[in-house]
């Protein structure tokens, strides 16, 4: 597992932040305080303050590298 911070600070982020990752078949967490969010839902990710980074917990084995690719515009 990799944890890294991103900033998801507008509604076009977060939907394409969603597009990016649903590519990949492993879990992604967002973490926000006492909250654990799956990352894919749309709905979850509305439900944290995004106006500061959050945390993403990626469960990933391989293609770390890939995923990191995906992840580059929205890294803080």
């Amino acid at each position: 597992m990799k944890t890294v911070q991103i900033s998801l600070n507008s509604i076009d982020k977060v939907k394409s932040f969603v597009n990016a990752i649903t590519q990949f078949e492993y879990d992604f967490d967002l973490i926000s305080g006492r909250y654990v969010i799956d990352a894919k839902s749309i709905m979850g990710i509305f439900s944290l303050d995004l106006s500061k980074p959050i945390d993403l917990a990626i469960h990933a084995e391989s293609d770390v590298d890939d995923i990191m690719n995906a992840l580059a515009p929205y890294l803080v």
